[in-house]
């Protein structure tokens, strides 16, 4: 008899589990966050600013990085035939931070070595600023959502030690329940998308750093032509485009 009891009392506990675990499963992601208070508001809109600006940089980047492994050696044997209108018109083609580094290159010479180095260097400059245009927002975000996080936390936390203070002797824990949401949530919440917003923000730099490898390569090959002498021309020479 002791033992049928115990094991349907067992049962019951059991199935009472089991139900409160099911209701538990059914609680929804949009209401969960709605507790975090207007803070989850905030985060949610760096989410999506997180999220374009990753998406835009990278389809930047991804455009940038597409060159033409001979396309420095197309450009130079170009010049080295005296078809200096052909090479320029590759370098407009292409519409790369690289051909743009070139076509200023082409455009300047006949000038001094140092002033044609000078004149695509800056270009470069100009174009790895055109890359890295956003991605100090993604940082802000990555160092700023867990900070916001942090303030619902302590938010939270006043806001449960006031409802304490003002509930006296009677404290009800459904009065501290609000408070300890906010605090709770809105931490997970600012974690959550400074982490994305980190890792997104390393992952394009990488790619930045890439491209700029690129740049720099190309570069060297440039002027390596260049003061190898079998490109360079004297300034108001005639420019004879024989295709």
């Amino acid at each position: 008899m002791l033992l049928t009891t115990f094991l349907q009392t067992s049962a019951d506990e059991l199935a009472t589990t089991v139900n409160e675990v099911a209701g538990d499963a059914s609680f929804s992601l949009l209401g969960l966050a709605s507790k975090g208070g207007w803070l989850m508001i905030v985060l949610a809109i760096l989410s999506v600013v997180a999220i374009y600006v990753f998406a835009e940089r990278l389809y930047a980047i991804n455009h940038a990085a597409k060159v033409d492994k001979n396309f420095t050696k197309d450009i130079t044997d170009y010049l080295q035939d005296g078809k200096k209108k052909s090479a320029l018109a590759l370098c407009k083609k292409s519409d790369t931070p690289i051909a743009r580094m070139l076509e200023k290159g082409i455009e300047r010479m006949g000038r001094p070595l140092h002033d044609i180095q000078a004149a695509v260097e800056n270009v470069g400059n100009l174009e790895v600023a055109r890359l890295e245009k956003g991605l100090p927002v993604l940082a802000s975000i990555a160092g700023g959502a867990p900070m916001i996080g942090f303030l619902g936390t302590v938010m939270g936390m006043v806001q449960a030690f006031f409802n304490m203070h003002s509930a006296g002797n009677n404290i009800d824990i459904s009065q501290l329940s609000g408070g300890i949401y906010t605090a709770m949530i809105t931490t997970v919440g600012g974690l959550i998308v400074g982490i994305i917003a980190y890792f997104c923000y390393n992952y394009l730099t990488s790619r930045v750093s890439d491209v700029v490898y690129k740049m720099e390569n190309s570069t060297i090959e440039f002027m390596d032509a260049l003061e190898s002498g079998a490109v360079s021309r004297p300034s108001g020479s005639i420019d004879l485009d024989v295709e």
